[in-house]
């Protein structure tokens, strides 16, 4: 799945900024934008509000979800690697397709609650769901309007680590329930 994220999500922003907008996939990667302070303080901020996150999912009101996160990572028997690997195709994979793509046409509010909504967050019928989706929203807001004066490379930082820190913790909570 994890591949497919990677490699299959960009496309369609490729292709429509190509042919409707005239940017090429080098354009779109913004490789000359690349810096090591912008994407080191999308790491920082995204590891922050991964803590963040985790504080609120440990409260009482989340266990009688179904389909909780932790359990599918319980159920998934992640390695660090592949924690690491599962991070590193969402943060590009889907930054790739919602920040570059989606929000140049939709713009960072419409294209934020998309995202969470097409996460299951924003669930209508289950309002612990969507408790959750309203924590995470101001996450994806700050990613989405910070594209602008920080560039594609902080918004995959702050995604890589947000995934990184929520699967390296679920891990380690699976391990320490087996044992």
């Amino acid at each position: 799945m994890g591949g497919v994220t990677l490699l299959a999500f960009p496309i369609p922003t490729f292709l429509a900024l190509y042919y409707f907008e005239g940017i090429s996939p080098l354009d779109v990667l913004d490789l000359g934008n690349l810096q090591f302070d912008k994407l080191a303080l999308g790491i920082v901020i995204g590891m922050l509000y991964a803590v963040i996150a985790l504080a609120f999912m440990q409260s009482s009101v989340f266990d009688p979800l179904p389909n909780r996160v932790e359990t599918m990572v319980k159920r998934m028997n992640l390695s660090i690697w592949d924690c690491f690997f599962l991070a590193v195709c969402a943060g590009m994979g889907e930054e790739l397709l919602f920040r570059s793509g989606v929000q140049y046409y939709l713009g960072p509010l419409i294209t934020s609650v998309i995202f969470v909504a097409i996460h299951g967050y924003l669930n209508p019928m289950n309002w612990r769901m969507s408790l959750y989706g309203i924590i995470v929203l101001p996450f994806i807001l700050i990613i989405s309007y910070a594209l602008e004066e920080f560039g594609l490379w902080f918004c995959i930082g702050a995604h890589f680590s947000y995934d990184l820190v929520l699967f390296l913790m679920m891990r380690a909570a699976a391990i320490e329930a087996r044992s």
